[in-house]
């Protein structure tokens, strides 16, 4: 072997490891995904014929870790999790092994390849698409997506933790701040301002309203405590925002006509691949704000866009936002504008701030002592 072919045998080599372990976990959990599903068949069938009651899954989760110390997993709380799962997935029982439904899965197709590649002929309903996705997800996942009621949503979360390698936690938090409800939602002229294909995915990008729930400002606040907050916090800040979006500065500075501009932050969308300029306000949303971001959207477009990018979007953010004066103002904008709330953390009610000890009442019970 030629000494400079030995870096491509080397990472074809890797590649091919990685692909087979990827498989190995995906194949390790459908099996374990597939047992789980068959406990709580064996369970609810057993009791339906024999009337079993609550405490005979207590004593089977005894009897199990008894027997078999070894086996993690069958807490009295986890098979009530099975019973569940196989009551809500009842269809798994006709259905294939995952992998073997999925188009080329013999390739050890990585995780989100393997997700792109989900059948897409007729039989795809939300239905059948939410029995392929189960077998892609872990148990954990699984078992808090049963929470989720409206199989259309169901699939949503299933897709977006598949393609962002979202964690059971991170789901968690989209659930409880109902991100599938919000996606979409924010005011925007898009659909006249930009071409069909592009206007869809800006419009996916930008929700309404944001959750700003990892800031602690309480009111009185300025504008800028808020920037600065959400600066502080850019990798919270960018989660909440969505994929796709890179941050490229905080008042971003613009020179027009020998005048200073600066933007509040300045953003790079991969996916739409165009410029995001972000203007945030402290309470509702008032007309003469979108005239600015229009101006500052022209000279990102003059100045920073490239040949290949897509329009610059705008996004004001405001603690409230009347969507009917928010459509009439951006109805005759030039530039492809966006309107959406945010929600900061609740601050403690003066009820309670009025209970809590001062610093200095705090040292003297600390001096009596």
């Amino acid at each position: 072997m030629r000494a400079q072919n030995y870096p491509a045998v080397l990472k074809e080599v890797k590649d091919r490891i990685r692909r087979t372990q990827i498989r190995a976990t995906m194949s390790a959990n459908a099996e374990m995904l597939l047992m789980y599903w068959d406990v709580g068949r064996i369970i609810d069938e057993q009791r339906a014929v024999e009337g079993w009651g609550t405490k005979v899954i207590q004593r089977l989760s005894q009897d199990i870790r008894n027997d078999l110390p070894e086996i993690k997993g069958f807490s009295e709380r986890n098979l009530r999790r099975m019973l569940a799962f196989y009551n809500e997935y009842a269809g798994l029982s006709n259905w294939p092994t995952p992998l073997a439904k999925i188009p080329g899965a013999s390739d050890a197709q990585i995780w989100p390849t393997a997700l792109a590649k989900l059948p897409a002929d007729g039989a795809d309903s939300p239905e059948a698409k939410l029995l392929e996705l189960v077998f892609l997800l872990p148990w954990a996942h699984n078992v808090t997506l049963l929470n989720v009621k409206n199989v259309i949503a169901r699939v949503w979360y299933m897709m977006q933790a598949l393609e962002h390698g979202w964690s059971h936690d991170w789901l968690n938090e989209q659930i409880k701040h109902k991100a599938y409800e919000r996606q979409g939602k924010a005011v925007t002229n898009f659909v006249t301002h930009l071409p069909a294909p592009q206007s869809a995915l800006a419009q996916e990008s930008l929700k309404d309203p944001y959750i700003f729930d990892f800031l602690t400002l309480s009111e009185p606040f300025h504008e800028r405590e808020l920037e600065t907050g959400l600066v502080a916090h850019v990798e919270k800040f960018l989660l909440e925002l969505g994929a796709g979006f890179s941050f490229m500065g905080r008042q971003y500075h613009l020179t027009v006509s020998e005048q200073d501009f600066y933007i509040d932050l300045l953003f790079y969308h991969t996916k739409v691949r165009g410029y995001v300029v972000i203007e945030l306000k402290k309470g509702k949303f008032r007309p003469e704000y979108a005239g600015k971001v229009n101006f500052y959207c022209s000279v990102v477009d003059d100045v920073l866009r490239h040949e290949h990018d897509n329009p610059t979007i705008g996004l004001i953010l405001c603690q409230t936002n009347d969507r009917v004066v928010a459509e009439y103002t951006l109805r005759d904008m030039h530039k492809p504008i966006g309107v959406s709330e945010y929600e900061l953390t609740r601050a403690l009610p003066d009820e309670l701030k009025s209970s809590l000890p001062t610093v200095e009442e705090i040292e003297e019970r600390l001096e009596e002592k």
